[in-house]
Formats: structure tokens, C-alpha cells, sequence
């Protein structure tokens, strides 16, 4: 920095000019300068007006191979996406609506799901209607050159490649299926217990993937594994059961105890796990969070659900900013 009056080079710190006594005036920063990085992440970008932008590749968690030869990479820490390489033959297929960003020679081909024939047709939307998914299964493939293709999650949490063999199968909770090799096979899965099926959060069905083949699962928040030996239990708040192995028993039982049901906070029921098998839990279910916020919005007539305190008074936000 220089003095404004006879140019000296000021020292760092300074408030006077030591040759004319002028006061040092503080100067903005220049909005054409290069960025103050806070932001490890960011620790290779610097941004001057006029440069090209070139924003730093995002972090890669995980990456692989699948069973047809699909490479595949997914990226980010909250919002993860998984980004899948084509090679002319191989395809890809989800549900609709879960693609994210693809090349432009990706060709779609929207089915059922349910195999050949009208009667594989009609048997794979009745499967789907009574599951609550989407009526169709999108296939994504090339036929010329390398494609790519992104499947982007729709909630903070983790995005899980299984690797399955022939045969194997995994059970996981309905809207966690994101996309997989066409050697998966996607099914419904039905709870056969009248209690989980009622009480287990996820009502009777499930979705079910067998391989041979890699399918990608979006679970919500983090993820803890548990391996439980026959006949071990483990329970738990049904919303937090995220994905368990076909050999484990799933129930639901309710809460013992007068005082519990009422003042425990748990609500009636409890999810048992009963080994053998290796379970998966997520930390933060989409549905909690979505009741917890449901009691700080308005309700109709201007009430609010919420404390009066905090996050509460949001909803009155709208009248104190303008509205009607």
C-alpha cells in the first residue's frame, strides 16, 4: 500500500505516512482480485477477472467395476452423485425420474420391468402400483462410443455399491434403489408379518435386489453395519432400518410398559432384527426429519405447531416481510 499524498510505501500496520504524517484511509478489496480461499477443498482455485473458471473436481469416495464392465465413480461428502462410463452394449437401468445428467449418446428405453410378453408387462406394473414406486423401469445404454451417465441423491446420506453375486440378495427400504446393471434383478419384496407390515414404518413391501451384477442403494445419513449371530436381536426405531440380508428376521413388537408407552418418546412400536445376517442402519431417515420440521410450519389460520420460541416463529416470517 501507498500513501495517497506522496506515495511512500506504507508498512504493514501503518496509520500514518512516516515521511508526510497523512492518515492511512482503509481501502476495500479490489472485486477483481484473485479469491480468499477458506474452503480447504477449494485449494486449487484461483479465480482472476477475466480467467477461465475452472472449479476443482469434486472428491471421489469410491470407485469400481461392475459385472458387465461399467466403470463407475461416486462423488461428494453430503449430496453424493454416482457417475457410470458406457461402453456400446452395457446398460444401466432405474426407475423413472432418477437419471441426473447423461452424454448425448445415451439412448433411453422406458419398460415395465416385467420381462417379456403382456403378461410379464401387466405383471410388472401391478408389481410396481402396489410397491408405491413408479410404473416404469428406464433402461441407459450406447451404441456407439463412450457414454456417461449420473444418478444424483435426493437426500444428505450415502450412496452404496453392492457388489452381488450370483443369486445374492439384498432387502432394503422402499425409495433406496437407485440404478444397477441389467444383470440385477429389481423386486418387490412383501413383508409376510401383519405387525411390520402395519407398524414397520415401510409399510408391507420392500424392494429386493439379486445379483449377479452392481446396484447402487441411497440410504439416508450415515451408515452403521452389524453382523448379528443367530438368534441375536437387535431393535430399533423402525425408521432407522435401512438395509438387512434375507437371512434376518424382520419384526416389529410393541414397547412393554405403562410409563414407556407414554413418556418414552419412542411412539408404540419397535423394529426387531433377529440374526443371522449383517443389518445396516441409517442415522437420519428422510421421514423423521420431515416430521421434525413439520412442527415448525403454519397451519391453516395462521397457527403454528411449532414453540413460539426459535425456529417456531418462521412461519410468521412471511407476514412481517410483506405478505398478505
Amino acid at each position: 500500500m501507498q500513501c495517497t499524498n506522496c506515495g511512500t510505501v506504507l508498512p504493514a500496520g501503518a496509520r500514518f505516512c512516516p515521511i508526510c504524517g497523512t492518515p492511512v484511509s482503509a481501502t476495500p478489496p479490489s472485486a477483481t482480485g484473485p479469491t480468499t480461499l477458506l474452503d480447504t477443498s477449494f485449494q486449487d482455485f484461483d479465480q482472476r477477472a477475466g480467467a477461465r473458471l475452472d472449479l476443482p473436481e469434486p472428491t471421489v469416495v469410491a470407485s469400481g467395476e461392475g459385472k458387465t464392465g461399467i466403470d463407475y465413480q461416486i462423488v461428494g461428502t453430503t449430496m453424493q452423485a454416482v457417475i457410470i462410463q458406457l461402453e456400446p452394449g452395457q446398460t444401466i437401468f432405474s426407475e423413472t425420474g432418477g437419471m441426473a445428467w447423461m452424454s448425448g449418446n445415451v439412448i433411453m428405453n422406458t419398460t415395465t420391468g416385467g420381462g417379456g410378453g403382456l403378461g410379464g408387462m401387466i405383471g410388472g406394473l401391478v408389481k410396481r402400483a402396489l410397491s408405491g414406486e413408479s410404473l416404469f423401469i428406464v433402461d441407459y445404454t450406447v451404441q456407439a462410443g463412450r457414454g456417461l451417465i449420473a444418478f444424483a441423491s435426493e437426500f444428505p446420506g450415502k450412496i452404496i455399491p453392492l457388489h452381488l453375486g450370483a443369486g445374492q440378495s439384498l432387502i432394503m427400504q422402499r425409495d433406496a434403489f437407485m440404478c444397477a446393471e441389467k444383470t440385477v434383478s429389481l423386486d418387490i419384496h412383501f413383508r409376510r408379518n401383519l405387525g411390520s407390515g402395519l407398524f414397520g414404518g415401510e409399510g408391507f413391501i420392500l424392494q429386493r435386489v439379486t445379483g449377479p451384477g452392481v446396484a447402487f442403494a441411497e440410504l439416508d445419513g450415515e451408515i452403521v453395519e452389524y453382523t448379528l449371530e443367530a438368534g441375536q436381536v437387535l431393535k430399533v426405531d423402525t425408521g432407522h432400518v435401512a438395509m438387512y440380508e434375507p437371512t434376518v428376521q424382520f419384526d416389529v413388537e410393541m414397547i412393554r410398559g405403562f410409563r414407556n408407552i407414554l413418556f418414552g418418546g419412542e411412539g408404540l412400536f419397535l423394529a426387531t432384527l433377529r440374526g443371522p445376517g449383517r443389518v445396516w442402519l441409517q442415522t437420519m431417515p428422510a421421514m423423521n426429519l420431515a416430521k421434525k420440521l413439520a412442527n415448525y410450519l403454519p397451519r391453516a389460520g395462521g397457527s403454528n405447531s411449532g414453540s413460539q420460541g426459535g425456529l417456531g416463529n418462521l412461519g410468521n416470517l412471511g407476514n412481517f416481510f410483506g405478505g398478505d
